[in-house]
């Protein structure tokens, strides 16, 4: 499964993960007259899977910085817009983008909010109720389009967005089942090519390979050997008999694959088989509950009711969250743990197309941190489990 370019590049309304009556139908229950989005996963999400590769990775330049904007009004699909830097005209001229009205006239975040507080009094909406994303909206954007458009409420959107990208497509979905599927097979590359001497900080490089290796796009590594619980980069080396977590998200075209995995150096003794079991048998509980239909409250209930059965309660945790574009997205179903939000949705029953990432840690004190995470979609039978295979110990035989 390779492309050079998204699968998700929508040429046409017809292929966006989203419809028009759908967003419509969020923007008047929050009394919306118009949208104006400014992150870089909401942009690439309503434009339909592009994002300019120039600022993949930063946001910076000269003296103000990147700040793309995507513009839609209520009932008026025919004056969306896209206002986009400049060099942006070049993908166009490639694959031309769908919206009616494509701008890229800008370089950095006032000129832009400067053209869309034009084209929104263009259209008709000098006033009313203008939706942004208050974190992804620098003050001098701000300022421009509130001092251009005195007469608007700007107000908060920022989780009209979030429900609308909650229940993924199958696109969607397969991005997220492949991407996992390259981290597993990156994890286990790197554990069974790591041995005797290998310090965290080649680890981890070795991971970023494995990945970019897949055409991911590395986006972190949280590893711990032995019995530490330090998950940062060091010069700490792994030795015989000693556990690996390794915990990885890593993307594809934008869609986040979250999975953590244990390897040993060295075949497992008993403890640590009963060890891994444990976090295991705390997974599958959950698992169980997870059902259109059934609730996250349902589903953490089971867990951790799994959880205290085990011998090693006092040092195990249970935790589960959604993910799609960004880690922790909607559905939101634990409060301030460890990120501080609401689990709001915990009550909110299940449907197909939601993807939830279900972790378990065992902090122990001697054999260390030993944890599963999985990502896991609703379907319209149950659910199905990404990245499944090589849960159990990855044995490392370079000992020596």
């Amino acid at each position: 499964m390779m492309h050079d370019i998204s699968p998700l590049h929508a040429t046409s309304v017809d292929d966006l993960p989203y419809s028009m009556a759908a967003l419509d139908a969020a923007m008047e229950a929050a009394g919306l007259d118009a949208l104006v989005a400014t992150s870089k996963h909401n942009v690439r999400y309503l434009l339909g899977g592009y994002q300019f590769i120039f600022f993949s990775a930063m946001d910076a330049i000269g003296q103000s910085r990147y700040l793309p904007a995507f513009v839609y009004l209520r009932g008026q699909p025919d004056n969306t817009g896209y206002f986009a830097n400049k060099m942006e005209i070049h993908e166009h001229k490639v694959t031309p983008f769908w919206v009616p009205h494509f701008r890229p006239d800008h370089w950095g975040s006032v000129d832009t909010m400067t053209a869309v507080a034009e084209h929104l009094q263009k259209c008709g909406v000098a006033s009313g109720r203008i939706g942004f994303e208050t974190v992804f909206m620098p003050k001098d954007g701000y300022d421009a389009l509130a001092q251009a458009l005195p007469q608007s409420s700007l107000v908060d959107a920022s989780m009209e967005l979030t429900r609308l990208r909650m229940i993924k497509t199958k696109p969607e979905l397969d991005l997220l089942r492949e991407a996992t599927a390259r981290i597993s097979e990156s994890m286990q590359a790197t554990i069974q090519a790591s041995g005797q001497g290998s310090s965290k900080h080649q680890i981890i490089e070795r991971l970023r390979q494995e990945e970019t290796r897949r055409e991911l796009a590395f986006e972190y590594c949280l590893l711990t050997l032995g019995d530490s619980h330090i998950r940062a980069g060091s010069d700490q080396t792994w030795n015989k008999g000693e556990v690996m977590s390794i915990d990885s998200g890593g993307n594809l075209f934008g869609y986040i694959g979250d999975i953590c995995r244990m390897g040993v150096l060295g075949e497992p003794d008993t403890e640590l088989v009963d060890l891994l079991g444990e976090v295991e048998a705390v997974q599958q509980a959950a698992f169980a509950c997870i059902a259109p239909g059934r609730t996250g409250a349902e589903m953490i209930a089971a867990g951790e009711a799994e959880l205290r059965r085990g011998a090693n309660a006092k040092h195990n945790d249970f935790f589960a969250h959604g993910m799609g574009l960004i880690s922790h997205e909607a559905p939101f179903l634990m409060t301030n743990h460890p990120v501080a939000y609401e689990g709001i949705d915990a009550e909110r029953p299940f449907e197909p197309g939601m993807v939830l990432s279900v972790e378990t840690t065992l902090q122990h004190p001697s054999r260390g941190y030993i944890k599963l995470e999985d990502t896991v979609i609703l379907t319209d039978e149950g659910h199905e489990v990404f990245g499944g295979d090589e849960r159990g110990w990855i044995v490392s035989t370079q000992a020596d």
